[in-house]
């Protein structure tokens, strides 16, 4: 039997670290930032002794893209490969760097400016990325919420498995990337602007009773709840591991949370793995 094996690569800041220990933690032997010429002798020896492999791979090896596509190309031909590529918005990963305090790798070739060590390092990854069969934009996870991904989607979970995804978020502050379908339910009643609610979140009742007593609202949720239950038997069917839906309200605070919430419910039915996200709450 073939060696089950996994590349993780993509930006700096986006995940690789955190995505390497959960596949460590779900039996991969893992290793990180080995130079190209190294990559396939490794990995033939080691796949004599396990049959799940991990290998780290990104610009920190200043050489490794030399002959990186010959590489990837003849690891395709010996072996069940899976190349994931991890990304994130840019001001994500600039946030990123600045609450770590550590320079980017590409930095004092862009001269010290950040956005553009990013845009660099993007167009030197710009071939792993087209080669990707997973690419995972990790802008909206916690470290924890992406091990979680990571050890659903990559961990050895069995061919059916199916995870629903739904983020509440705000307009104001950017659409989510790589949604599958957004919602809009900015024409619903506004308790921003009900002076005793405006402290409260989607999360608690006198919000959710304020938003949920309205017939607009009564309304679009049982279309949601159509759409959902429609959607996800067809989604399993084209053979798809999973389905991301957005729903945005004006500060994503009110009303996208409360009606998240409601919508997560009506995947139980289903029998799936659902993650609710409260990105900007």
């Amino acid at each position: 039997m073939r060696s089950s094996l996994v590349i993780v690569t993509g930006l700096s800041g986006a995940g690789k670290t955190v995505t390497l220990r959960a596949l460590e933690d779900a039996d991969y032997f893992c290793v990180d930032n080995l130079p190209s010429s190294l990559i396939y002798g490794f990995i033939k020896l080691t796949a004599l002794r396990s049959e799940k492999i991990a290998v780290g791979i990104d610009i920190r090896e200043k050489s490794f893209l030399r002959g990186i596509d010959k590489i990837i190309r003849k690891l395709r031909d010996n072996y069940s490969l899976t190349l994931v590529y991890l990304e994130a918005e840019t001001d994500i990963v600039i946030r990123r760097y600045k609450e770590t305090r550590r320079p980017h790798p590409l930095a004092k070739a862009a001269k010290g400016s950040i956005e553009k060590a990013i845009a660099l390092e993007q167009k030197m990854l710009k071939f792993l990325r087209d080669e990707a069969d997973s690419i995972i934009d990790t802008s909206s996870f916690t470290p924890h919420r992406l091990r979680q991904h990571i050890t659903a989607t990559l961990g050895g979970l069995s061919s059916d498995y199916f995870k629903f995804t739904i983020i509440s978020f705000g307009f104001k502050f950017g659409i989510p990337q790589h949604l599958d379908m957004l919602l809009d339910v900015r024409f619903l009643p506004n308790p921003h602007f009900v002076d005793e609610l405006r402290p409260f979140t989607g999360l608690d009742e006198p919000v959710k009773k304020y938003i949920f007593d309205s017939q607009v609202t009564a309304d679009y949720i049982v279309k949601i709840e159509d759409l959902i239950n429609f959607l996800i038997p067809m989604y399993k069917k084209e053979g798809k591991s999973s389905f991301t839906l957005g729903i945005g309200c004006t500060g994503g605070r009110h009303r996208s949370p409360a009606i998240v919430e409601k919508a997560a419910e009506f995947s139980k039915k289903h029998d799936i793995a659902t993650e609710v996200i409260h990105r900007d709450m």
